[in-house]
């Protein structure tokens, strides 16, 4: 049994409370009994990704740029959503769709992931797409310029050894994800 314990909040006020980004401050005590008044909190929306796969087992991917690093990364088709509003499936299928023009009769949930406990409330809610086939053109936010890549499953680790997948989130649902295929 663990002695651990939770860190007690004294006080909570949000400080930024945007649209696209919220900000809380926290006023913690520590299980030491050290206060802490400036914690900050990044309330983020929930995420939906969704790790598709073809007939042809190949591995459809994301190609797109992220201004706050100021790179183009490559990344498994995913979305924020509003959990009051729609579920995490509901959300999973609309981003994948309107990214890569691709549906599913096959869309699963196999697993909750925690981005960034430390700073972040977000969950990341993966879904495993197999046998996808693509509907129709892409329909992007103004936001958004993608690329569609195909990868061999086989490939998948030696693009991320190489650098060529790098984002935490990706590379987590990958690991996780292909428990449930026939690597």
């Amino acid at each position: 049994m663990s002695n651990l314990k939770k860190w007690k909040t004294l006080k909570s006020k949000m400080v930024l409370d945007h649209y696209w980004c919220q900000v809380r401050q926290d006023e913690i005590e520590l299980p030491n009994g050290k206060i802490i008044d400036d914690y900050f909190v990044s309330i983020r929306p929930e995420v939906a990704m969704v790790l598709p796969i073809t007939s042809s087992r190949e591995i459809i991917f994301v190609r797109q740029y992220r201004h706050a690093v100021g790179e183009f990364f490559v990344e498994l088709p995913a979305g924020n959503f509003d959990s009051t509003k729609e579920s995490a499936e509901v959300a999973a299928m609309r981003e994948f769709t309107e990214e890569t023009g691709y549906i599913t009769q096959e869309l699963k949930q196999i697993g909750i992931l925690y981005d960034k406990p430390s700073k972040d409330t977000n969950q990341i809610h993966l879904f495993l797409a197999e046998n996808v086939i693509k509907v129709r053109e892409q329909q992007l936010d103004i936001t958004e310029e993608i690329e569609i890549i195909l990868i061999p499953i086989e490939s998948v680790l030696d693009k991320i050894i190489q650098g060529e997948i790098s984002v935490a989130g990706t590379v987590a649902a990958l690991f996780f994800g292909l428990k449930f295929i026939n690597y």
